[in-house]
């Protein structure tokens, strides 16, 4: 299990394995937060916030929850709305830069949809 952390430690997130790709989405959204997506079975990672500190933002097409710590603001994960999919994202830069640095990077072209 590799775990890692928001800035401020309010929120812990596990996940089992390294994924083999990090997503590095250009959309508008994705652009600003400066994130890389490691991508996992919603039942393999766990969240955790025991001070209730996770904000939610849904976007205007309403696909996505993007989570982030209300104290210090990093954004930690994604979660779908209301589809059959179980997949989620999870911030890798979250975890050590040890765990993800050497991780390829794959362009989501999210700009165009």
């Amino acid at each position: 299990m590799i775990e890692g952390h928001c800035h401020c430690r309010a929120i812990r997130i596990t996940v089992p394995v390294r994924p083999e790709t990090l997503g590095d989405c250009n959309c508008s959204l994705c652009s600003r937060l400066g994130a890389l997506w490691g991508y996992y079975p919603a039942e393999e990672v766990t969240i955790s916030d025991p001070q209730k500190k996770l904000v939610g933002y849904v976007q205007g097409d309403k696909t996505l929850t993007t989570h982030h710590c209300s104290t210090c603001g990093c954004t930690t994960h994604w979660s779908p709305i209301g589809r059959s999919s179980s997949r989620m994202a999870v911030n890798m830069r979250m975890f050590d830069r040890s765990v993800w640095e050497d991780i390829p990077h794959r362009l989501i072209d999210g700009a165009s949809w």
